[in-house]
C-alpha cells in the first residue's frame, strides 16, 4: 500500500514537472508576450519576467520593443529635371502596440520595407536634384511623414528616416565639376576686381600725397632702388631726372625757328654759287689759202658782238611752318631773289666769226 502511494505521489510529482516546465515562459526586458488561446486574442500582454501559459492551449509570440534599424535598398528614379539618380536610405523604426504588430500585420518588417522602397521612390520623382544634394533634411522629413502615415495602424512608429547616398551618372558628374570650376573662377575675379579697386583707391591717395611733398616721391625712389639691389641679379637701375626729358623736348620744338632767322640775317648764305659765264672764244683771223697756196686776203676787223644769257626765272620765297602757332610771330624777312646776272660783253681781243671767201 505505501509503495502505491509513493508511486503515485512520484508519477503526480512529475506530471507536475512535465507541465510546469511546458507551460513556463519567460519575457525578456525588452520585449512583449502577445498569448493566443485557442486562437483568440488573450486580454493583456504578458510584461518581462516570468509567466505561465496553459499547455497546448495557449501560444504566446513574443514581440521586440528596440529600435530596429532596417537599410532600404537603393531605388533607381527620375528627378523632376529629369535626371536618373539612385538613392539608397536608412529607416529606425520600433513597435509600440504588440498586440497590434501581431494582429494586424502578417510581417510588420517586410511591410516597412517595402512602405519604404515606395515612398523612397515617390520622393525622388517629386523632387530636383539641388533638393537631393543640399536640401536633405526637408526630403527626410517629407520621406518620414509617408512611410509613418500607414505604419501606425501595425503599431509601429518611426522615429528617423535618413538618405544615405545619392548615386549620379558620370556625365553629370562631370557637368558638375564645370560648373563648380566656373563659379569659383567667377568669385576669383570678381575678389581681384574689388581688391584692384581697393589699390587704386589707396595709390591715388599716394598720389595726392607725394604731390603735395615732393621729397616723398624721392624717398620711394631710393627705396625701390634698395628693393631691387638686395636681389643678386645683374640689374642696374639709374634714376633719370623727368625734368631733363622735358628741357630736351623743349630745345627740340625750339630748333626749327634758328634755321629761318640765320637766312633772314644773311640772305647770301642759302642762295647757290653761280657758274662763271661762257665766253665764246673766236679763233684768231687766218686767211684760207688758195688753190694756187697763197694766202687769201685777211677779213675787215668787225664790232664786238655782246652775247645775251637768259635770265633765270625768280625763286618763290621760302616758306617755314610754326610747329608752335600759339606763340607771339616772328619778325621773318622775305628772301631776297638772287639778282639777274649782268650781261657780259666779248673782249677787245675776241675775233669775229673767220667766213669763207
Amino acid at each position: 500500500m505505501v509503495e502505491e502511494l509513493l508511486g503515485a505521489a512520484a508519477a503526480t510529482g512529475t506530471a507536475a514537472v512535465v507541465y510546469v516546465a511546458s507551460a513556463a515562459r519567460v519575457v525578456k526586458q525588452y520585449e512583449k508576450g502577445v498569448v493566443l488561446r485557442f486562437g483568440r486574442l488573450r486580454k493583456g500582454v504578458r510584461g518581462p519576467g516570468f509567466t505561465m501559459v496553459v499547455p497546448v492551449v495557449d501560444r504566446m509570440h513574443k514581440v521586440n520593443m528596440q529600435i530596429v534599424t532596417m537599410p532600404v535598398p537603393s531605388q533607381d528614379g527620375i528627378t523632376r529635371d529629369n535626371v536618373t539618380v539612385r538613392v539608397d536610405a536608412v529607416i529606425y523604426f520600433r513597435v509600440v502596440d504588440a498586440a497590434a504588430a501581431i494582429m494586424r500585420v502578417e510581417d510588420y518588417r517586410f511591410a516597412v520595407s517595402q512602405i519604404a522602397q515606395t515612398s523612397l521612390r515617390s520622393i525622388i520623382g517629386k523632387s530636383d536634384l539641388d533638393d537631393l544634394l543640399s536640401n536633405r533634411e526637408k526630403l527626410n522629413q517629407g520621406l518620414e511623414l509617408m512611410i509613418d502615415n500607414p505604419a501606425v495602424d501595425w503599431g509601429v512608429t518611426i522615429d528617423r528616416v535618413e538618405i544615405k547616398d545619392v548615386s549620379l551618372p558620370e556625365t553629370m558628374k562631370r557637368s558638375m565639376a564645370r560648373q563648380a570650376e566656373a563659379d569659383r573662377e567667377r568669385r576669383a575675379r570678381v575678389i581681384n576686381a574689388d581688391a584692384e579697386l581697393q589699390a587704386s583707391k589707396k595709390l591715388s591717395e599716394a598720389a595726392r600725397g607725394m604731390s603735395e611733398t615732393p621729397a616723398a616721391l624721392q624717398l620711394r625712389l631710393l627705396q625701390t632702388i634698395v628693393a631691387v639691389a638686395a636681389e643678386k641679379n645683374s640689374t642696374l637701375v639709374l634714376p633719370f631726372p623727368v625734368e631733363l626729358l622735358r628741357f630736351l623736348e623743349r630745345a627740340s620744338q625750339n630748333q626749327p625757328h634758328a634755321a629761318p632767322e640765320q637766312r633772314d640775317q644773311d640772305p647770301e648764305q642759302g642762295r647757290e654759287p653761280e657758274p662763271p659765264a661762257a665766253v665764246e672764244a673766236a679763233p684768231p683771223d687766218v686767211g684760207v689759202p688758195d688753190p694756187g697756196g697763197r694766202p687769201s686776203a685777211a677779213l675787215p676787223e668787225e664790232a664786238p658782238v655782246p652775247v645775251e644769257r637768259p635770265v633765270p626765272a625768280e625763286r618763290p620765297a621760302l616758306r617755314v611752318h610754326d610747329p608752335h602757332p600759339d606763340d607771339p610771330p616772328l619778325a621773318h624777312e622775305p628772301l631776297l631773289h638772287d639778282p639777274a646776272p649782268p650781261h657780259r660783253t666779248a673782249r677787245s681781243d675776241d675775233a669775229g666769226t673767220a667766213g669763207c671767201i
